[in-house]
Formats: C-alpha cells, structure tokens, sequence
C-alpha cells in the first residue's frame, strides 16, 4: 500500500478523489483543489492511495480546523474515506495510524475529529473510530459529537482535562435565521457548490421556501458556524436537519427534512 501527500505543487494535476467522473460538479473539483493549496500552508495534509481510487484522509493542526472546536495542541482529522473495491483492505487503519504516528512526532496530545451519534454523510464513521481507542469528550443536541485519540498513555489521558470542546457558537444546534431554510457550506467538498447554488434554490422555490446560503470562506468563519459539519448543513426554521446533500434534490427534500 503506498499512499501519497499532496502538495500546493502537486494538486494542481494530481486527482483529489472526490467527485472524479462527475462532471456537473468539475467547478467544485476546482474549487476543492484551490482550497488544499491554501490550506497546505497552515499545516493542512491530504494524503491518498496511490491509485485512481476514493481513499483518503485530510488533517491538520486543529487551532486552524474548520470545525467549531478548541482543541489546542491536537491534530484534527477531516475526512476519512474508502470507498468501492477498496474497502476491506486495510487503508482505514493504515491511514489513521499515519495520522497518529504523525501527531506523535509532532508532540501533539492527541487527535480530535467531530462524528454522529448516528452515521452522518460526509463524515467519518464514529462507531468505527470508537472501536479504535477514540473517546467521547462532549456531544450536542444536534446529534454530533467531538471525540478524541489522546496519545502517550496515561500522561496524555490526564492532558485532556477539558481541553478539547465545542465553540459555544455550534453548542445549542440552532442557527440565528429562526425562519425557511438556511445552507451553510464550504469548498472542503467538490459537491457542495454546485447542490448548494443549483438544486436547492430550484427545489425551495417549488416549495415557497425561503433560502439563505452562506459560504464558509475562512477556517475563522468555520469556528464561529453554528454547525460542526462545515462541509454543508441544512437549518429548517432554525433547527440543523441533516449534512446529506442529497436534500437539496427535489425528490429528497420532503423525505429528509420531514416536511
């Protein structure tokens, strides 16, 4: 198995994974590629399977993470990614074990990634990071939870100590527009543009929903979302639906939000 980092000189022509014969989404492709050259020089990583293939995972320092968390001294980890004849075959395990052998040489506490407490799209599975030494530090009546890998034994453990937790922005599970739908969203995925600009303002329409779409630009922004999901989330009146994109289609958007 050999795997690869990304560079701001390589991800120019190097795939990226996501969204790779889909052509309606190929601006968002371009997009997500501006945004790894960017993020590289905060101390971003994106490393893949050596192959023509979904196998992936994006982390970095956690005080420059685009997820709503303090974390200070972690690594936190983004998406984590096999997909199709892939599966089975280790990469999972290999790749976040590169994530923690790297968090150690860093000297970091640890690693710190946001889940559902349930499975949630376009993110990582937390039953399976569970099964692999995570721990629950605090979860929100939104349904995600920030989880978190200490490193060196009982010394990490004790480092901890409350240090790892959510923003007070993303805490209650509501956003500040109380009224129709609101999309928040960032170029950290391919799909996001082209659903979030194109197919949700069409099916909202057809329903006389009002929508609001804001684009996380900054991971300062991300911090201060009311959502830890910045890849997109979708607020009804208010109150965080989901993180499946497909909810922008006309055919899901009934079904999903429970309209």
């Amino acid at each position: 198995m050999t795997y690869i980092d990304l560079t701001a000189e390589t991800v120019a022509h190097e795939h990226i994974c996501c969204a790779i014969s889909d052509k309606k989404c190929a601006a968002g492709y371009e997009d997500k590629r501006r945004w790894l050259a960017h993020e590289f020089d905060e101390g971003y990583v994106f490393r893949r399977l050596d192959e023509r293939a979904k196998v992936f995972i994006e982390y970095g320092p956690a005080e420059k993470a685009w997820i709503p968390v303090t974390a200070a001294g972690y690594l936190a980890s983004g998406c984590l990614w096999g997909s199709g004849g892939y599966k089975g075959q280790g990469h999972g395990k290999a790749l976040l074990q590169s994530v923690v052998d790297d968090a150690g040489r860093q000297g970091k506490a640890g690693l710190v990634t946001v889940v559902g407490t349930r499975k949630f799209h376009f993110m990582s599975d937390g039953k399976w990071l569970l099964g692999r030494g995570f721990e629950v530090r605090e979860t929100i009546p939104s349904g995600f939870s920030l989880i978190s890998l200490e490193l060196g034994g009982e010394d990490g453990a004790s480092a901890f100590d409350g240090a790892s937790a959510f923003n007070d922005s993303a805490r209650s599970g509501r956003c500040p527009e109380e009224r129709g739908c609101v999309a928040y969203y960032s170029d950290r995925c391919p799909y996001a543009e082209y659903h979030v600009t194109q197919s949700l303002p069409e099916t909202c329409a057809r329903r006389g929903l009002a929508l609001t779409t804001i684009k996380l630009g900054s991971w300062e922004e991300a911090q201060a979302a009311p959502t830890p999901a910045t890849v997109f989330s979708l607020f009804v009146d208010g109150r965080f639906v989901t993180t499946d994109l497909s909810v922008c289609l006309d055919g899901r958007f009934d079904r999903i939000t429970g309209r």
